[in-house]
């Protein structure tokens, strides 16, 4: 039997750290995942959306989970995301994460071509083979992949027994109890959007991987803490302060992950800005992110 607890809890998914080059920086990629480990969340998600992973080389990836690694094995569950266009690249890193001693691997499905279902569980397969070893997360995030997660391609997962959650970044918080129905009480699906964290929470999803996490672990600590005590009135006011955040994040004129990265500069955590072709922080957007710097340390004090 599987410890799937690990799973449980509040999981940040990891900003790429930059040097002021532009280049991936171990250093500030180390001094990230130690902020992070200090906050006290359950485990990091690599190289994903947040990591902006489809900008960077497979090297550049091996080297950022290789840098966290060296502060978060075993102490923290480590979800490295593998997905490239390619099948052979994915199972590439794949392999690379096994070696290094990951919690699992992730993927989005192959994105571009419009590719049959049987093709999409083809991929994930074949990505799962290469780390044979090591737990299997399917990321569903269907506005930016342009693919659902179908029940009948989620069925055909099953039968690999490394399939053992879904990242669930769809905004029905329905499909969360969907997936929990078909894959059964030893199955973990995460809550993905950010803004319904105690929606995703109350319908069953056992932890959550957000892209907002990395700026304000402690709220969303806090929340998941009132959660687990059965306090969901307390929990959903933190939650609506969470999304007044989000939303001025959101108004910033850049980037998210570069107003994310501006707010933790505030904060003491210098990660570099986001890589382009994403908007990048300009000065006029700084004012804007102290602003949701503001938000943020005014929440704390009233939540935590």
């Amino acid at each position: 039997m599987k410890d799937l607890k690990k799973y449980h809890g509040i999981i940040p998914a990891f900003y790429a750290c930059y040097d002021d080059e532009g280049n991936v920086s171990p250093e500030r990629t180390k001094a990230f995942a130690k902020f992070l480990l200090d906050k006290g969340v359950k485990g990091l998600y690599m190289c994903g959306s947040s990591g902006e992973c489809i900008y960077q080389s497979k090297e550049e990836r091996k080297l950022i989970l290789e840098s966290v690694m060296e502060i978060a094995k075993g102490k923290m569950t480590i979800i490295a995301h593998v997905a490239c266009n390619s099948t052979a690249d994915s199972m590439e890193l794949a392999a690379h994460a096994e070696g290094l001693g990951v919690d699992a691997i992730a993927s989005i499905p192959p994105i571009y071509f419009k590719l049959p279902e049987e093709s999409i569980a083809q991929y994930w397969n074949d990505i799962s083979s290469a780390a044979p070893n090591t737990d299997f997360v399917i990321y569903n995030i269907p506005q930016l992949a342009g693919v659902s997660l179908t029940m009948t391609l989620f069925k055909e997962m099953l039968k690999n027994p490394n399939v053992i959650g879904v990242k669930n970044s769809s905004m029905p918080t329905q499909d969360i109890q969907m997936f929990k129905a078909e894959g059964g009480k030893d199955f973990v699906v995460f809550n993905g959007p950010d803004e319904q964290f105690v929606a995703g929470r109350a319908i069953g999803a056992e932890g959550g991987i957000g892209g907002t996490y990395g700026v304000m672990p402690e709220l969303f600590l806090k929340m998941d803490e009132l959660i687990k005590a059965g306090r969901l009135d307390d929990a959903r006011e933190i939650q609506y302060a969470v999304n007044e955040i989000i939303y001025a994040m959101c108004a910033c004129k850049c980037n998210m992950y570069a107003a994310a990265k501006e707010v933790l500069r505030l904060q003491g955590i210098d990660i570099g800005d986001a890589r382009k072709p994403l908007a990048q922080l300009k000065e006029e957007s700084k004012p804007l992110a102290k602003n949701v710097y503001e938000m943020i340390e005014s929440a704390k004090k009233k939540f935590c």
